[in-house]
């Protein structure tokens, strides 16, 4: 791939000027900050090398030296960063890292993968310098384990194949030769993996990846996590991802580094000062891709004064604003349906069937647990989210059989608040508890189109029908007819369709895909009032499989996202709505991860919809939701219900219950 940054050289360049007007800058009382950035974010790294000799010529002073002197904090970091040779400035982040315990396989990577590709901008750094600096840096390798620092030595050789040479005979026997050294055997080869991951080029384990994921039938991230532990494990999946992507490797650590409370400023420095002038194009596209937001905008709202200013001129631009993929993105979000369409995940609920189950047993435990004065709220809980929804149903027949009373009447009564409303779910059917959700986003004042749109867009066919069923027993009325009745237009009919549920299912149609495809990029384009529909005849009614066969060719004859079209072409509920069937074809465990996180996140909890997310995927797929929460936001759910119940949204009882269908800690 063609990689581009964000800073170029600057035309009818003159080093003795600039080194003029920055000195100048700095003169006096006080510091021409604007200036300043001004100029450094404007000029290549090779001319302000330029820049840098030609103010010692003229003033006989450090220009580095001067811009410490005069600024101060971040924005000083920043600007001394820009101004330091790449090689040099690797070194000294390296060596920082040392100095003060916090070396991280990141600051690490940055560094040794750049050495051997961009050797040319080292400008003004002796070989003698570089190789002091990596003397030090063997200092730190030997605070990671065996296999670790095996890995950083072959990194630090700079031995990988070039990018273009491909062993096509060597493809298939590598990706066996990883299987075997991991999936295949007990215990893991970690040789193996540092072999061929440390030697071999990007394109040709790209190349080996593919293959690996048709032989293990799941793809090499997820074997690394299942084989290899701690600064190793760390290691190989950093590694793996930016064979993968390095723009999106990029992308992810920018993003870790300014979500939450705070912000990782050492990393934020030194991706915008390594990238600028190598992908910081790619890496806003898979920033915006990855995320749906553009970089510029995070950093806009993250932080501060100059430091903002100059992040913001290194970033280059908003690209909320950007209409089609830069090329390397293009083939990133082709890859990721790509790979979505080929995944054959294994979904894994938290909540499993009791062993020894005994109905009668657990019916006569409730009972006591509600009977005389006060509650014993952890028996109830202990009970319930350890019992599968089919055991509850059992141990309720048998309640009524055994005390001739309703347990959830019962309950009901005894508990209160969101922890009643959670035991509650949990006690009745799947569908019953839909068609209650679904009730509950219609009636009162105001409509939750948001749960409407969750549900719809998220369930089987099966699930659509069992809840219509359900619905109509419960209110004696058609949950169409409700939906009709309290919403409108183009949102409305999309909702009517998807409670027909009459999605189509089976695998993707090549041929159809490809029309489809087409079919979605001529509706934006035409300049006329029937895109909605075109969208919801597609959207709404192909099978999974098929839809992300669409979607990938859509990049294809397009070369944009279907997510950022919606997002330009629609607007309000129905845009949410297409927006959630595009997400949950995705990845829906992703979807569900972002939809708790977004319950959580922020002052208040959105109880309502964590209650319904968790009662409801439980036995289908919270594994998998956990997994995702962890990749997306750098804590486990499990973590980001306990700290929020500190904060107040997730309390007491009702935080057990909780932490108990969650089912452990990541």
């Amino acid at each position: 791939a063609k990689y581009r940054g964000t800073i170029v050289n600057f035309p009818d360049f003159d080093p003795s000027s600039d080194a003029e007007v920055l000195y100048k800058a700095m003169k006096g009382i006080g510091s021409d900050k604007d200036t300043i950035l001004d100029l450094i974010t404007s000029r290549s790294n090779a001319q302000r090398q330029e820049i840098c000799a030609a103010y010692k010529s003229h003033y006989g002073k450090d220009l580095i030296g001067d811009l410490k002197y005069e600024l101060t904090g971040k924005f000083e970091r920043l600007i001394a960063g820009l101004m330091r040779p790449p090689a040099y400035q690797d070194a000294k982040e390296i060596k920082d890292a040392i100095e003060t315990n916090l070396l991280n396989t990141t600051t690490l990577l940055i560094s040794f993968n750049k050495y051997k590709s961009h050797r040319e901008h080292q400008l003004g750094f002796s070989v003698e310098n570089v190789e002091k600096q990596e003397r030090e840096s063997t200092v730190l390798i030997k605070t990671f384990s065996c296999h670790s620092k095996k890995h950083f030595a072959m990194l630090r050789q700079g031995t990988r194949e070039e990018d273009d040479v491909v062993s096509e005979d060597l493809v298939e026997q590598d990706a066996q030769d990883l299987y075997e050294a991991g999936e295949a055997q007990w215990g893991t080869d970690e040789a193996k993996f540092i072999t061929i991951l440390g030697n071999r080029s990007v394109t040709h384990l790209q190349l080996v990846f593919d293959e690996y994921q048709k032989i293990a039938e799941k793809e090499m991230e997820d074997s690394i996590k299942s084989e290899l532990s701690g600064d190793f494990e760390r290691l190989m999946l950093a590694v793996v991802e930016c064979i993968r992507s390095r723009p999106m490797y990029f992308a992810k650590r920018l993003y870790k580094s300014m979500k939450g409370l705070g912000t990782a400023d050492n990393t934020l420095i030194r991706i915008m000062i390594s990238r600028s002038e190598i992908d910081m194009l790619d890496i806003r596209e898979c920033f915006r891709l990855k995320y749906e937001k553009s970089l510029y905008n995070m950093i806009k709202d993250d932080t501060s004064g100059e430091y903002k200013k100059t992040l913001l001129k290194l970033c280059g631009g908003d690209d909320d604003l950007a209409g089609e993929f830069f090329p390397e993105a293009a083939q990133i979000a082709y890859k990721m349906w790509e790979l979505s369409a080929m995944a054959r995940v294994e979904l894994k609920g938290t909540v499993h069937p009791a062993a020894n189950f005994d109905p009668g047993s657990d019916a006569r435990a409730l009972r006591k647990a509600m009977k005389g004065f006060g509650t014993d709220e952890d028996t109830i809980i202990d009970i319930v989210t350890k019992r599968s929804n089919a055991q509850r149903q059992e141990i309720r027949k048998s309640y009524k059989s055994q005390f001739g009373r309703d347990v959830m009447a019962d309950l009901k009564s005894e508990l209160s608040g969101n922890l009643s409303r959670l035991i509650l779910g949990l006690m009745m059917t799947p569908d019953q508890f839909d068609a209650k959700m679904m009730r509950k986003a219609i009636e009162g004042v105001g409509t939750d189109e948001s749960a409407l749109v969750e549900i719809l867009a998220t369930r089987t066919n099966q699930e659509i029908l069992a809840m219509n069923e359900a619905y109509k027993n419960a209110y004696h009325k058609s949950l169409e007819d409700d939906i009709s009745s309290d919403t409108s237009g183009h949102f409305c009919r999309v909702l009517i369709s998807l409670v027909q549920g009459a999605r189509e299912e089976g695998e993707a149609d090549q041929q159809k895909a490809q029309e489809d495809a087409k079919e979605l990029g001529d509706a934006c384009v035409d300049d006329s009032s029937s895109t909605e529909s075109r969208f919801m005849s597609i959207l709404c009614t192909r099978s999974y499989p098929h839809l992300r066969r669409v979607f990938q060719d859509f990049v294809k004859c397009t070369n944009k996202d279907i997510e950022q079209v919606i997002k330009k072409e629609m607007s309000g509920d129905l845009k949410n709505a297409f927006i959630a069937i595009v997400r949950s074809v995705k990845n829906k465990p992703s979807f569900f991860a972002e939809g708790l996180y977004k319950a959580m996140k922020g002052l208040g909890t959105d109880d309502r919809a964590l209650i319904r997310i968790m009662v409801s995927r439980s036995e289908i797929d919270l594994f998998n939701i956990r997994k995702e929460f962890k990749d997306l936001h750098d804590a486990s759910l499990h973590e980001f219900i306990q700290v929020e119940a500190l904060c107040g949204d997730t309390s007491g009882d009702y935080r057990k219950g909780l932490l108990a269908i969650c089912g452990g800690e990541d």
